[in-house]
């Protein structure tokens, strides 16, 4: 009697389109949350390799300084060695002095004087050698830190041409992201403008029966009027139906963009009465695949390209009507159609 009175008394329901254009603007702001984080990701990756290069640049910096501060400290001592050398060469010039003052006054020894003046020049002469060769250890050491100090420049430029890359790669990425996330929003506007399109022919050519409804995002025909019980095989009733739905889907192709990669998804559901197994199909994943298999071949014959199409079978285990009861086994028992993008 309710679904009498249901029938004579008809309403404008604008729950469905309420819950539709909700649902699809979760799955959109879900869609950019997804690039938005992809896009974080990415350039968290960029900017991680760029703090590596730049550890690494300073870590090459902190080690050239301790080896310049080391050859500062010896060049150091290799000026006091020098400073001492000239000191002793001062003293031995002062002794050599004063013993040619005493050979000449006459004072002590010939032989002697002759020979303390030779060990005096022989030292005189080492200590100049000596000199000689820190005077060239020196200059070696001005040039290696000059060299110390054309690499530190050197990898300074590199230090901050190397920010100046980083600086301008977080440019380029941010700008990249603000635009994929334009184009997204609009691929996403589309894909729903025709998806309503297609819905409002469906509703057009299919508003006089009442088993074929629009739950969300889908439209949703009762098993029953397409299938005999336990069958896979349209019957007439439902392939006249499926008639319908392909010139629907064919003329929208027609208006689609080639650039959106759509798809129609046909989604099979059964009840959870268990099969007997001793039938046709094993249990109810096999019955629901080959029902939605069934539509998608039957739209096939009808000219829809095959890559537009795709087949899923859920069996009993996502219901639309909770419970046991024989109303909600019906509904339960149902292949949606759904618009999506691939």
């Amino acid at each position: 009697m309710a679904l009498r009175r249901g029938r004579h008394q008809r309403t404008v329901d604008y729950w469905p389109g309420f819950v539709d254009a909700l649902s699809t603007l979760l799955l959109a702001i879900m869609f950019l949350l997804s690039v938005f984080v992809m896009a974080q990701f990415l350039l968290s990756r960029e900017i991680s390799g760029k703090d590596e290069v730049l550890t690494r640049l300073n870590s090459q910096i902190n080690e050239l300084t301790q080896l310049l501060a080391l050859e500062k400290s010896g060049k150091q001592d290799l000026e006091d060695s020098l400073a001492n050398l000239q000191a002793s060469l001062q003293t031995s010039e002062g002794e050599r002095s004063r013993l040619q003052s005493l050979l000449d006054q006459g004072s002590g020894s010939t032989a002697a004087a002759d020979q303390r003046i030779g060990d005096l020049t022989g030292r005189l002469e080492a200590e100049q050698q000596a000199s000689g060769r820190a005077m060239s250890q020196i200059d070696l050491l001005n040039q290696q830190i000059a060299a110390l100090r054309n690499q530190i420049a050197a990898i300074e430029s590199a230090l901050q041409a190397s920010e100046a890359r980083d600086t301008t790669s977080q440019t380029k990425i941010a700008d990249l992201g603000r635009r994929l996330n334009v184009a997204l929003a609009q691929r996403v506007q589309e894909l729903n403008r025709y998806r309503s399109d297609f819905f409002g022919r469906l509703r057009e050519i299919l508003s006089d029966r009442e088993n074929i409804r629009i739950v969300g995002d889908r439209f949703v025909f009762q098993s029953e009027v397409l299938f005999p019980s336990g069958g896979n095989e349209l019957n007439p009733a439902g392939q006249e139906e499926m008639g319908k739905l392909a010139m629907a889907l064919l003329d929208l192709a027609k208006e689609i963009p080639a650039e959106i990669n759509w798809v129609l998804r046909v989604d099979g559901h059964t009840d959870n009465v268990p099969l007997s197994g001793a039938g046709r199909y094993i249990d109810n994943w096999e019955l629901s695949s080959a029902r939605a298999t069934s539509v998608v071949k039957y739209l096939i014959s009808k000219g829809v390209p095959p890559g537009r199409l795709v087949a899923a079978g859920f069996g009993e285990f996502q219901p639309i009507a909770e419970g046991d009861t024989k109303e909600a086994r019906d509904q339960n028992r149902r292949i949606e159609l759904k618009l999506t993008e691939k």
